[in-house]
């Protein structure tokens, strides 16, 4: 037996296991994934019991679908390889699949849960469509049965439009950046509505509008954004982040555009109505002016005028009927104070007689003259006559009796 180097052996062995498994297609679970600077991709997929290291270099990474993530059970279809330096092999991966789904159906689930955890999908953001756009632009395959079928909506329901057609790649690798390039350059443009489409196909012939470059744009577009892509029951990622989605090429023109014959019925009734509400406004307005009309005369100074007068003339007649009644009543009064007045005059006359007949005899029994009783005198004071009681000491008084008038002042004063 022939004596190997260690690097012999190895190429013995490199040969042998290369030549042996040049195709391999080998189910397990994802573990300790790194993704290099470089692009290439290097993992190890073990089971149960065992594990094996492998590598997808740069070409082959760049065309996955969908994101390897750690525990993924996957099937990778590669070849084993050794690195002589250190005899180990390795699994060169050439395609990955998930195992028990597409690899694209998996990818677009990951995305559209990545996009709508950042916030692309959320209703708040969506931008409002004008209800008449004067400019839209077309975002889509310029051969395209879509376009023509877009066209001829648009032609047939609203034709006072402008309508800008961005050709572009709906199909293939290129495609992404193809839409997501046009959605920009439109996107800087003054359009009122950018319409992104194309006809249906497969989920392969539609993914370009499952790309994630196609949502940022569609996300950034400062023009709202139409998604119409193959028929209503495929739903693609562009449909979750533009502004309106609608279920064909077709129906997005409907949704869009405003119907002429419903427009002009519409301008027809709106007429209508506004006659209406015109003719209902002048005839407020003239009943109104008659109103004022009536409000201007009661409260004119004409009117006022012949209010006071009124007033005045009301106010003579009250006066006058006021000073009759009076006049009629102190009529009546006088009447009866002329009829009752000699006999009031002889009754005055005899109260003041009979009261001046009691003065006159008061008089003559408190005359000095008619005092004879000796040893008594009136006693005045201040031409008052007093009695001696209400006398105090130093009061001046007179004493006077018929004949004559004493002048006194009281020295001393007592009580017997």
């Amino acid at each position: 037996m022939n004596t190997l180097s260690v690097s012999a052996l190895n190429e013995q062995i490199k040969t042998l296991l290369e030549t042996s498994f040049t195709r391999v297609l080998v189910e397990g679970e994802l573990s300790r994934i790194t993704f290099h600077n470089s692009g290439h991709i290097y993992f190890t997929l073990k089971d149960n019991s065992s594990a094996v290291s492998c590598v997808m270099f740069r070409g082959n990474a760049s065309r996955l679908k969908f994101q390897l993530e750690e525990g993924m059970k996957v099937i990778l279809d590669g070849a084993v390889s050794v690195y002589t330096p250190r005899g180990s092999y390795q699994v060169n991966c050439f395609n990955i699949e998930p195992a028990g789904q597409g690899a694209l159906a998996l990818a677009y689930e990951q995305l559209k849960q990545k996009l709508h955890d950042k916030g692309y999908f959320n209703s708040e953001i969506k931008k409002q469509l004008p209800k008449f756009p004067r400019r839209i632009a077309l975002i889509t395959s310029a051969t395209g049965a879509a376009l023509q079928d877009m066209l001829r909506v648009a032609n047939h329901r609203y034709r006072d439009i402008e309508i800008d057609i961005y050709d572009v790649l709906v199909q293939g690798e290129s495609a992404a950046n193809s839409i997501a390039s046009a959605i920009k350059v439109a996107s800087a443009k003054e359009y009122d509505i950018l319409v992104v489409g194309r006809g249906g196909g497969s989920m392969e012939d539609l993914w370009a509008f499952n790309e994630e470059i196609v949502a940022d744009a569609v996300f950034a577009s400062k023009v709202p954004v139409v998604s119409a892509v193959g028929h209503e029951i495929d739903t693609v990622i562009s449909d979750f982040v533009a502004d309106l989605r609608a279920p064909t090429p077709s129906a997005a023109m409907q949704m869009i555009l405003p119907d002429e014959n419903e427009l002009y019925q519409y301008l027809d009734g709106v007429s209508n109505q506004f006659t209406q509400i015109i003719e209902q406004k002048i005839y407020n307005k003239h009943q109104e002016l008659n109103h004022l009309n009536q409000v201007y005369k009661q409260n004119s100074v004409e009117k006022k005028l012949s209010q006071k007068l009124d007033e005045i003339k009301g106010l003579k007649e009250n006066i006058l009927q006021a000073v009759n009644f009076k006049m009629q009543s102190h009529k009546r009064d006088l009447e009866q104070i002329f009829s009752q007045l000699p006999h009031a005059i002889n009754s005055v006359l005899n109260t003041k007689q009979s009261q001046l007949n009691n003065a006159l005899k008061n008089l003559e029994s408190n005359n000095p003259k008619y005092k004879t009783k000796r040893g008594f005198a009136q006693l005045s004071r201040n031409k008052k006559v007093i009695d001696i009681s209400e006398l105090k000491i130093d009061d001046d008084f007179e004493l006077m009796d018929d004949k004559i008038v004493v002048n006194a002042k009281v020295l001393t004063k007592k009580n017997l």
